[in-house]
């Protein structure tokens, strides 16, 4: 197995809305108000955050998965 396909495999460090919309069965609006208020909470422990994306371990963490 190359880097390449290694690569594919692994699931990333953050998440998109897309996967988001699926594993909380909502809209795009709502997936992106669900990324907005977990970056919110990120920002006041100290963590730096990127808008559209949220740390999937984090994500996971709140939604119980």
């Amino acid at each position: 197995m190359n880097d390449t396909e290694r690569k594919e495999q692994e699931p990333t460090k953050y998440v998109r809305v897309k996967e988001v919309m699926d594993l909380c069965s909502v809209s795009e609006s709502r997936a992106y108000r669900i990324m907005r208020e977990l970056n919110d909470e990120l920002k006041k422990q100290g963590f730096v955050t990127t808008a559209g994306r949220v740390s999937r371990k984090y994500l996971m963490e709140r939604l119980g998965i």
